[in-house]
Parts: C-alpha cells; sequence; structure tokens
C-alpha cells in the first residue's frame, strides 16, 4: 500500500491506516468484493452525512453570527436614533468575529447611556405626574410601578421639554404651596381670635393639613385650595358677627354703668369687651377676645345690669331730676323741683310708663336744659361782671361817704387802690348796662319768651337799675350843689365876722377819740338785682333826705379833690 504523504493531516493519516487494517481484516475474513465495496460505499456515506452535518452547522453558526452582527447594528441604529445622535462604529472587512468584537464595545456603551436616559427620563416623569397628582388630588398609589418611557424618544430635546414642564410644575407646587400655607396662616390667626379649634378646622378640610409629619404630603390640590377658602370667608364672616355682636353689647354695657355710676373697678372686668367698640374686623387679633366664652360672659352681664337696673330705675331717675334741677340753678332759671317730683312719683307709682322711655325723656331734658344754659352762658358772665360792678359802685360810694378815708390807719393804701380800680369799672358800667341790654333783646327775640334772672325778667333789672343810678347820680349832683353853697355862706361868714379863734380841727378827722380809722367795709349793700317794688323807692327817698339834712357848718372835699 502507499504510504500518506507528509503533507496530509493527521485526521487521513489516520483514516488510510484504518483503512488499511479494515482491508486487512478483510482479507483474514474471506470478504468479497462486492462486500467489501458494500461496505466501503456505506463508510463513505456517513462520512459524507458527518461532514453535511458539520457544513450544515457551520453555515447556521455564520448565519447566527451575521444575525447577531445585524441585530447589534439595528440595535445601535434604534439607540443612536433614540438618542438623537450621529455618531456610528466602523466594522471594516475583517471577519465576522472580528466584527462582532469590534462592534460589542460600542454597544455595550450606547447600552448604558440609554439606560442612563431611560432613568432620568423616568424620574422626570415620576415627578411630572406625581406633581399633576398632587395637583388634581389624586395622588400616587402604593402599586404604582412608575411612568412608561417612550425609549424611541430619548433626544435631549425631549428631555429638556419634560424638565421645563417639570419646572413649571414645580413652580405650580410652590406656589400653591405658599398659597396653602397663607390660607393655614389666616385659618390659624381667625382661630386664635375666637378660640376655634385650629387642628380640627384644617382637618374636616384634608388630613395632611393638620398631620403632616407622617410622612403624606400636603395637599395642594383645586378642591384643597377651594375648600380653605370657604373655610376662610366663613370665619371671617363669623368672627364679623361676633364682634358686631360684642359692640352692641359693649355699648350697651357702656351705657348701663354710665346710668348707674359702676365702679371703675367693675367696669375694668370688661375693658376687654368694651375697648373693641370703636375697632375694625382687620384691627382685632388678640388671643381669645372674640371667643363664645367672652361673648357669654358679656351676654350674663348685661342681663344682670338688666335686672340691677330695674331696681335702680327710680333712682336714677331722681338723679337725673336732681341734675337737671342743678342745671336750672346754675343759670338762674326758675324750675318747680316739688311739682316735678310729684309728677315723677305718680308715673313711677302708677306702672303704665316704661321707666327706661321715661329715663331716656329725662336726659333729652337734660340735653335741651344744657342747650339752653350754653345760649344763656354769654349773658350770665355779662350779668356776673355787671353785678360785681355795681357791688364795687356800692362800695365806691360807702369810701366817698367815710370822713376818715384818708387817715393813716391799717389798710388805708389797699382802700386807695381798690378805690381808683372801683372809679375805673363803674365809669364802664353804663356801656355794660347797654351791651347787656341789647344782648338780651336779642335773645328774647330770637327764643321769643323774656330771659328770667331768678324769676324775674332781666330786662326789667336792668331798666329799674339805669332809673336808680341815675337817680343817684342826681342826689350826688345835688349833694355837691349844696357842699358848694354852705363853702360858699362860710367863706361869706368869715369875711363879715373873722375866723374863729380857736383852732380848727384837720380836715376828715373825726371828733371822737375813740373812733376807729378806717373805711366800712360791711356796708355793702344788696345787688343791682336784689332791688325791686316800692322797697327801693323808699330808700331812695330816705337817701334823699340824708342828704338834706346837713349842718350849716358842714366843710367836705369836693369829690373832684386832687386827692380822691
Amino acid at each position: 500500500m502507499t504510504t500518506v504523504p507528509p503533507s496530509l493531516s493527521p485526521s487521513r493519516t489516520t483514516c488510510a491506516s484504518l483503512l488499511h487494517e479494515l482491508q486487512i481484516i478483510w482479507n483474514e475474513i474471506g470478504e468479497t468484493e462486492s462486500e467489501r465495496d458494500k461496505m466501503l460505499l456505506q463508510l463513505e456515506q456517513e462520512c459524507l452525512d458527518i461532514y453535511r452535518k458539520r457544513v450544515e452547522k457551520t453555515r447556521e453558526y455564520s448565519t447566527h453570527l451575521l444575525k447577531s452582527l445585524a441585530d447589534a447594528e439595528a440595535e445601535i441604529s434604534a439607540i443612536v436614533s433614540a438618542l438623537g445622535e450621529h455618531s456610528s462604529c466602523s466594522k471594516g472587512r475583517s471577519t465576522l468575529k472580528d466584527q462582532i468584537s469590534a462592534i460589542k464595545p460600542f454597544l455595550e456603551d450606547l447600552r448604558m447611556r440609554k439606560k442612563e436616559r431611560v432613568k432620568e427620563f423616568s424620574e422626570i416623569q415620576s415627578q411630572i405626574i406625581q406633581i399633576c397628582g398632587e395637583i388634581a388630588g389624586n395622588g400616587l398609589s402604593k402599586n404604582f410601578a412608575g411612568p412608561q418611557v417612550d425609549e424611541n424618544d430619548l433626544t435631549v430635546k425631549r428631555l429638556g421639554e419634560l424638565k421645563s414642564h417639570l419646572k413649571e410644575l414645580q413652580n405650580e407646587k410652590a406656589f400653591r404651596l405658599q398659597k396653602v400655607n397663607s390660607h393655614l396662616s389666616t385659618i390659624h390667626e381667625l382661630s386664635v381670635v375666637m378660640s376655634v379649634d385650629f387642628l380640627k378646622t384644617v382637618h374636616e378640610v384634608h388630613p395632611s393639613l393638620s398631620e403632616p409629619s407622617n410622612g403624606q404630603l400636603r395637599s395642594i390640590s383645586n378642591e384643597t385650595l377651594a375648600r380653605l377658602t370657604g373655610v376662610i370667608s366663613s370665619l371671617k364672616q363669623e368672627k364679623q358677627q361676633r364682634l358686631q355682636k360684642l359692640q352692641g353689647l359693649g355699648s350697651v354695657l357702656i351705657d348701663m354703668w354710665n346710668l348707674m355710676d359702676a365702679p371703675v373697678d367693675e367696669r375694668k372686668r370688661f375693658e376687654h369687651a368694651t375697648s373693641l367698640i370703636s375697632s375694625l374686623v382687620d384691627e382685632v387679633s388678640g388671643k381669645g377676645c372674640l371667643s363664645m366664652e367672652v361673648l357669654e360672659q358679656t351676654e350674663a352681664e348685661v342681663e344682670r345690669l338688666n335686672i340691677l337696673k330695674a331696681s335702680k330705675m327710680k333712682e336714677l331717675i331722681f338723679k337725673r331730676q336732681n341734675e337737671l334741677e342743678e342745671i336750672y340753678k346754675g343759670v338762674h332759671m326758675d324750675v318747680d323741683s316739688d311739682a316735678a317730683r310729684q309728677i315723677l312719683n305718680g308715673l313711677i307709682d302708677s306702672g303704665n310708663v316704661d321707666l327706661s322711655d321715661l329715663l331716656s325723656s329725662m336726659d333729652d331734658q337734660i340735653a335741651k336744659a344744657n342747650e339752653q344754659a350754653l345760649s344763656r352762658k354769654d349773658i350770665l358772665d355779662k350779668v356776673q361782671k355787671w353785678k360785681f360792678a355795681s357791688e364795687e359802685e356800692k362800695w365806691l360810694d360807702d369810701y366817698e361817704r367815710d370822713e376818715n378815708r384818708y387817715s393813716a390807719g391799717r389798710g388805708a393804701h389797699k382802700n386807695l387802690k381798690r378805690a381808683e380800680k372801683a372809679r375805673i369799672l363803674v365809669s364802664k358800667i353804663p356801656s355794660m348796662v347797654e351791651a347787656l341790654t341789647a344782648k338780651v333783646k336779642a335773645w328774647e327775640l330770637e327764643k321769643g319768651i323774656p330771659f328770667l334772672y331768678d324769676k324775674v325778667p332781666l330786662l326789667n333789672s336792668l331798666e329799674e337799675y339805669t332809673v336808680q343810678r341815675q337817680e343817684r347820680e342826681e342826689v350826688k349832683r345835688k349833694s355837691r350843689e349844696q357842699k358848694r353853697m354852705q363853702e360858699q355862706l362860710a367863706t361869706e361868714h368869715e369875711a363879715i365876722f373873722g375866723s374863729r379863734s380857736a383852732t380848727k380841727k384837720p380836715l376828715g378827722q373825726s371828733t371822737n377819740a375813740n373812733t376807729m380809722v378806717g373805711t366800712p367795709m360791711g356796708r355793702r349793700a344788696a345787688g343791682p338785682l336784689g332791688r325791686h317794688g316800692p322797697s327801693a323807692g323808699k330808700e331812695r327817698r330816705e337817701s334823699g333826705r340824708v342828704n338834706n339834712i346837713i349842718p350849716v357848718n358842714y366843710v367836705a372835699l369836693s369829690k373832684d379833690d386832687p386827692v380822691s
């Protein structure tokens, strides 16, 4: 047999040696050529089948490699397209395995980048869904598997749009959260003022508003905002109603305190209620100042005062009557106190009159009396000045009739100063009377009633005083004439008979050594408004008779003497 060439592979060499060995065995067996050809043909067929299977398997492997390479290229193309990139991997002209080995790292990198991009998309979309759920008031369920990311569109542009949308939603969430917090702050302030349970109030709106520490996000939904707005409106309306009620009760308290002259300590107990009478609703912010407890306490105090008021109403009515009488007395108006008190007693005892209305009527009378007193004030001030001037006039008359007014006694210099001022004041009396008369006439013309001063028409008193003053001036004038004539007669007598040898006493000195030196201060007659009727005329006649009974040898200084 031929030897195996050296260039043949060991496998072929082995097959030839086996065939040679098979020939030897056949020879030993004595197989026929046909049998041998048949077995060789069978052996070749089996070898062909084995090769065919190997080729087929190798072809399938090549197809698999081609498919893997195509799939990788398609995946790369899809990822690059989804990412919006333009990168590619060059495979060259190498074998399939080399191409796959070259493209695999690039594909893994793209997959990693895609995974990161999908994760970023998922996080953003999850936040968007969560915020949208919070705004809608739905929230996220525990079984929420996360958003479905469209892996075909993972571009940076799409990611930027989602981020922009998320930013808008975050801003909306922040605004809503700020609004919710503002509403909660307002509700808390109102709750503090009215002593309302804040946590219970907001829990009824949404549980997350009262228990934010349990992990539940604070609700910012439209429904929550609307309900918070409604609660605020309701609380503000309640606050307004309570304030109005408390202001009404406070006004009643002040009126009753004033009526019954309540002590300061009693008023201080409800000063928190009366201090809000003139307050606006937005100005009231004190803790518990509009609570139901405060309102109930104030109502109870008003009820108590109403009961006390009924028992003291009679006392208050007569107190008002005293005030009324004092007002009339202060402005010299006539009022029949006894008759008025009898009428009040009759009305109260009859029980047919509401004592509150009667007290209100008394207040109206006091107000009118104050108006009348105010309208008389100017005239009364002038009357007082006129009365004072008249008294000074009377004093001046007494002073000038005093023979010892110029002596060096105690208080003489003070009397001289007073006399100087009195003369100035007396000189103004005519103008004072004239102005007062004009004022009284104008008042009577406006009011249509006479101006009474201590039950006497003031005009009559002024006219009577004017007449009396004229009569006194006439008496003084006649007295001065008589003195002048007496002085003239005395001068003529001295010229005829000569002067007396006896030493004359100084002028103005009293002949009685025991007489007190000074000016009589207690001889002030009644004022001008105290003289009325026949007594005044009698006084004038007596004054005239006294002035006529003057001794012939009486010597006195003239009123026009420079010393006086």
